[in-house]
């Protein structure tokens, strides 16, 4: 039996489980964070909670032994993916890092392009009162000093500190375009703040807000790790087939 280690909890994460645990003689196990209480959990066999960072990930990988890794987290999951670039290289097992592409504005979006979260707290002040605020759970301390009123979306309940002012929204995607645009206009947002996360489950937010003309504080990715990638599901299944072919020869 091939075993094959998904690093997920994402939508693509989901998906590329969905692809692989029909093959027959390909034992699949996804792997998650252990962040949110009630995930999305994918087909296969499934884990929760750390390795002990990558000398840890190295030792499941060789016991299990592992033929391939797909670390398919979240493009803002940088410890995670740095953990699994230096495992997979410490057991010898090929890895390919899947990310979806990136969001790119288009015709008028007002985009404010910024490299952190640090970046995103100080431009807010000038951009408005209300602030829709969907950069996730963690981060939010970055805020907590903002004199500001904040809709803040997440999955969980947020933890302190937070800001003053805060509205918690509760509420998972996908989401439409009429309910971001009935959200927006119904707490009178002035300006939203996103991640880069790229991909549909959570885009119609930005189209929302172009329509409405709201601007948009866009916090970028980490840089990408030194290891072989893909955008896509697809892709992905392309590079195990080619991996695993090379093990059969």
């Amino acid at each position: 039996m091939t075993r094959v280690l998904i690093l997920g909890g994402t939508g693509d994460a989901r998906k590329l489980a969905e692809r692989l645990v029909e093959r027959s003689g390909l034992h699949v196990t996804s792997s998650l964070a252990g962040r949110v209480r009630e995930p999305q959990l994918p087909p296969g066999e499934v884990r929760v909670g750390g390795f002990g960072g990558p000398d840890g990930l190295a030792d499941w990988i060789r016991n299990e032994q592992v033929s391939a890794v797909i670390d398919a987290t979240h493009p803002f999951a940088r410890t995670m993916t740095g953990n699994a670039v230096a495992a997979a290289r410490s057991a010898g097992c090929p890895l390919l890092v899947l990310r979806r592409p990136a969001w790119q504005p288009e015709a008028g979006d007002d985009w404010r392009s910024v490299p952190s979260m640090t970046a995103a707290a100080a431009l807010l002040p000038e951009l408005g009162e209300r602030i829709f605020l969907t950069t996730g759970r963690q981060g939010l301390a970055h805020f907590a000093e903002l004199d500001l009123r904040f809709l803040v979306r997440t999955v969980d309940p947020p933890e302190p500190p937070l800001p003053p002012r805060t509205t918690v929204l509760l509420a998972r995607g996908p989401f439409t375009v009429d309910d971001e645009l009935a959200l927006l206009r119904e707490h009178r947002i002035d300006a939203l703040v996103s991640k880069n996360s790229g991909g549909s489950m959570t885009s119609a937010k930005l189209v929302a807000a172009r329509e409405l003309g709201l601007p948009v504080v866009m916090v970028q990715r980490p840089p990408r790790p030194d290891a072989p990638s893909a955008g896509t599901v697809e892709q992905a299944v392309a590079w195990l087939d080619e991996v695993l072919r090379g093990h059969a020869g």
